[in-house]
């Protein structure tokens, strides 16, 4: 891909996603959502292999089928109450059919089955803006429309997603495959969240993009997509894999970390809307992908291949680890002492 193709795609996804979060009116966050989704194709399927075509394909049907649901949805809640404003949603058929729409987007359980085949299909960096920056606009809606949803169903959708994202991750020997069962879980954490306390969500997703940009970036580096490559970067790049081993930490939400700082306010915020039960499942739902989130960490660092194995060797790198890299790891792992000052924001 040229450069120039490259730039007018990247300048489209922030053009898609500026003008979905900044929009009031159903339509405008409509053209942003489909702007996105057509400038994020071309790069799903750059490398023109079957798998990454086919990962377009099913990309593009969801995601053409999510709009086309959140258009009806918009539709119905003006034809029935006269209004186009985002906040206004108020006819519960079409709050029903949005939070559907939203799922499907996000692949939230029980719409989650294309995100995995498409992060498998992707290059790593198209995976990590499939992660991260393109689930940014319906998250912002979802944020936006937060007090017309059903808070029952989004907790029914939340837990699934827990279950669902730690069980099925838990066989997995490719990388991205692994990551994308830890998105889905993640965002019931969001999810469950989102109708008692919208902010604390939007300050997952954010904690939770910084930590999975680091991962990606750090896989990126060090060209590995399976645990079997994974086995042999410890010989290769002792430092980085050090790094990848504390942000898996981290992104399992293990204490002295950043990522332990959402589930810490959401459980407490669950608790005081007398949700305690709900908060005791999700969090021994989520003991579930702690699990793969060592079985990455202990592939990272403790194991040394053997010397049976079929794949090449790769030489050992000296160059310096990238600043991008080292400073993400670094918020990625050490937010935690300054709590009190994020706390503020939210």
């Amino acid at each position: 891909m040229t450069p120039q193709a490259k730039l007018i795609f990247t300048s489209s996804l922030a053009l898609g996603t500026t003008i979905t979060i900044s929009s009031n009116h159903w339509i405008t966050a409509w053209a942003g959502l489909e702007i996105n989704t057509l400038a994020i194709l071309p790069l799903i399927a750059k490398s023109h292999h079957p798998r990454a075509i086919e990962a377009a394909t099913k990309y593009f049907l969801t995601q053409a089928t999510a709009s086309a649901l959140l258009l009806f949805s918009a539709m119905m809640n003006a034809w029935y109450t006269g209004q186009w404003d985002i906040t206004q949603l108020t006819h519960p058929t079409a709050c029903l059919i949005l939070t559907s729409a939203l799922a499907m987007k996000l692949g939230l359980a029980p719409f989650h089955f294309w995100f995995p085949e498409v992060l498998q299909g992707s290059p790593l960096t198209t995976a990590l803006l499939l992660s991260t920056l393109m689930k940014f606009p319906p998250m912002t809606l979802l944020f936006m429309t937060s007090p017309s949803l059903n808070p029952t169903l989004l907790t029914c959708m939340a837990i699934l997603s827990t279950a669902l994202g730690g069980w099925m991750g838990l066989n997995q020997t490719q990388i991205r495959k692994i990551l994308a069962f830890s998105s889905i879980s993640h965002l019931g954490w969001m999810a469950i969240i989102v109708s008692y306390h919208p902010k604390l969500t939007l300050l997952n997703f954010y904690l939770y993009s910084l930590i999975t940009a680091t991962v990606f970036l750090t896989l990126n580096t060090i060209k590995t997509s399976k645990l079997s490559t994974l086995m042999t970067t410890w010989t290769k790049t002792p430092a980085l894999s050090t790094m990848l081993l504390l942000t898996l930490l981290s992104l399992a939400g293990l204490p002295p970390f950043t990522g332990f700082l959402p589930k810490w306010l959401i459980i407490q915020e669950l608790t005081k809307q007398s949700m305690a039960p709900a908060a005791t499942t999700i969090s021994l739902l989520s003991l579930l992908s702690l699990f793969f989130y060592l079985r990455l960490a202990y592939c990272a660092t403790i194991t040394l291949p053997p010397h049976t194995t079929n794949h090449m060797k790769q030489w050992h790198i000296s160059k310096p680890t990238p600043s991008a890299i080292a400073i993400l790891t670094t918020t990625s792992t050490m937010l935690l002492p300054i709590s009190p000052l994020i706390l503020t924001t939210v």
